[in-house]
């Protein structure tokens, strides 16, 4: 299974707790982002007990989980759903396929919402704004809104269901499959706290620009003002979205990310995502997923190793236009480690040696290795940051001379 931490009762040496699955996706020059790796389940700290059926808190910078209680269980999303939904409108709204100004009429198919289901009071045939449909979905957590834009973007709600799935298979949330658009219990319809924390953090990643949706407290549509109906952004400040949800099947289910400042940087920030499934009353899911963020900000830190970009070394190159060149991360390099293990992860730079031309930019050239206490937790390509073509044929002919002297040596 994914989430496998459980396991661990204790931690005698940093190169458990972070997994082979970890290593290889660094490896490759990236953190997996449809992958949620496990962190160790020891840490200072135990986590807080809660009252949800499964829950995971993941630490969304570092891509790493942090801790987890029966995470790869099936359990119904109910309006967590629409997460799935937004992701897709979302990608429709930047490639420009809609637009938030576009006015459309809702189908009669927005009838079939229940008075006793969340709606935003859209009518059928009067038209309406994908700005406000988008704003109703998530604010009010409106079925009607979410009918209308998945038959906006998928051409049906048939189609817009099929869409869904195939993308929860590419984000790898491999224990999903949708029915609905809006998240009305269905035998077919089904998810986990893990692949719902991995939409989450791709949602996030992937669309910046409309993440800020979801922290807006309160929409007017129709001359109903109706509030978001998560809580937490009124309690903590650093809370800025994501998702209730609540059937009597899926109980009552919160999805909450909070985003506070990196410490030891002046312009990082941290990340972190809650998913609490199955409280049986809509205070526990309040409460276990504060509980649970302040948790994951007290018990880890989580360092960044390298900035974008960062030059961590120029070294020679034969054979090449230039005789150095600059070499480094592409993007920023997190770890997320029990509190106060931060200063012992030191990166290691194994490098290729030697480095001919040409060299094409972002060309990997070595791997850093994050060490401490002696073992590797984890490593990372280190790539060239800038091009070097090869030289003309007397510094190439030159340069072999040198490196047929320098072997003999």
């Amino acid at each position: 299974m994914r989430f496998s931490i459980s396991g661990r009762t204790s931690f005698p040496s940093v190169a458990s707790f972070v997994p082979h699955t970890l290593s290889r996706a660094v490896t490759l020059g990236i953190v997996l982002p449809a992958t949620l790796v496990a962190s160790t389940a020891f840490a200072q700290v135990p986590p807080p007990a809660v009252n949800a059926r499964s829950w995971v808190l993941v630490d969304a910078t570092s891509n790493q989980v942090l801790a987890s209680g029966n995470a790869d269980e099936r359990a119904e999303p109910a309006s967590l759903t629409k997460l799935m939904t937004a992701y897709l409108v979302f990608e429709a709204l930047q490639t420009k396929k809609i637009t938030m100004d576009q006015t459309i009429e809702p189908s009669e198919a927005v009838r079939r919402v229940r008075t006793d289901e969340s709606r935003m009071f859209i009518e059928a045939n009067k038209p309406v704004t994908v700005h406000d449909l988008v704003y109703g979905m998530i604010i009010q957590s409106g079925n009607d809104a979410a009918i209308a834009l998945a038959e906006l973007v998928g051409g049906s709600e048939a189609q817009f269901v099929n869409m869904m799935n195939t993308e929860a298979q590419k984000l790898g949330m491999t224990h999903t499959h949708f029915a609905d658009v809006n998240g009305m219990p269905d035998p077919q319809h089904y998810t986990t706290a893990g692949d719902l924390a991995i939409l989450s953090a791709r949602l996030i990643r992937d669309f910046p620009d409309y993440y800020n949706i979801f922290s807006v407290k309160e929409f007017t549509y129709n001359k109903i003002k109706q509030p978001n109906r998560n809580r937490l952004l009124w309690i903590d400040p650093t809370v800025d979205g994501l998702k209730t949800g609540h059937t009597q099947a899926a109980g009552y289910c919160l999805i909450a990310s909070a985003k506070r400042s990196l410490p030891g940087t002046t312009d990082g920030s941290r990340r972190l995502v809650a998913v609490m499934m199955g409280e049986t009353k809509e205070h526990d899911r309040v409460q276990d997923a504060l509980k649970m963020l302040n948790y994951g900000y007290t018990a880890y830190d989580t360092v960044r190793l390298y900035k974008a970009n960062q030059v961590v070394g120029t070294p020679r190159v034969y054979k090449g236009a230039q005789d150095t060149v600059q070499i480094g991360v592409k993007g920023d390099q997190y770890i997320t480690v029990p509190k106060g293990m931060g200063d012992k992860v030191k990166p290691q730079i194994e490098q290729i040696d030697p480095l001919i031309a040409p060299i094409a930019n972002g060309q990997q050239v070595g791997t850093a290795k994050l060490v401490a206490d002696g073992k590797v937790l984890a490593q990372f390509p280190i790539v060239a940051l800038q091009a070097v073509p090869q030289a003309g044929v007397v510094g190439r002919v030159w340069d072999s001379l040198m490196l047929m002297f320098n072997k003999k040596k």
